[in-house]
């Protein structure tokens, strides 16, 4: 019997390292990791970090061009309340509710990187 091999479709892979990239950028500014693509029905969250007593909830957002838009315009209104349905989900299992900050890495194709911090 041949065993297939099942590879990954390449946005996917690109979404995994454009997710890498702002996962050790934002450690190199002084965040610190607390979880990685959470998901529940209402979505997914890509990061969720801590700034000091806040806790970060960011999107990553990859685009390899402009052409159809930036990387940051590509986070929606119903993209955020997505995120933002995720995040109270995610939250209820604290406890008590810390501070809450919503922020946006995005990444073109040059591999630059855009922190949006309090994006929404």
């Amino acid at each position: 019997m041949f065993d297939l091999i099942k590879s990954k479709a390449s946005h996917l892979i690109q979404g995994e390292l454009a997710e890498k990239q702002a996962l050790t950028y934002l450690k190199n500014q002084g965040l610190i990791f607390v979880a990685q693509n959470y998901s529940c029905k209402h979505g997914e969250l890509d990061l969720i970090m801590k700034d000091k007593d806040t806790l970060v909830i960011v999107e990553v957002r990859f685009r390899k061009n402009n052409i159809y838009g930036s990387a940051l315009e590509s986070v929606t209104q119903k993209k955020q309340n997505r995120i933002i349905n995720t995040t109270h989900i995610y939250l209820s299992k604290f406890e008590s509710i810390p501070l809450i900050r919503f922020d946006i890495i995005a990444i073109t194709g040059n591999s630059k990187i855009e922190w949006i911090k309090n994006a929404f």
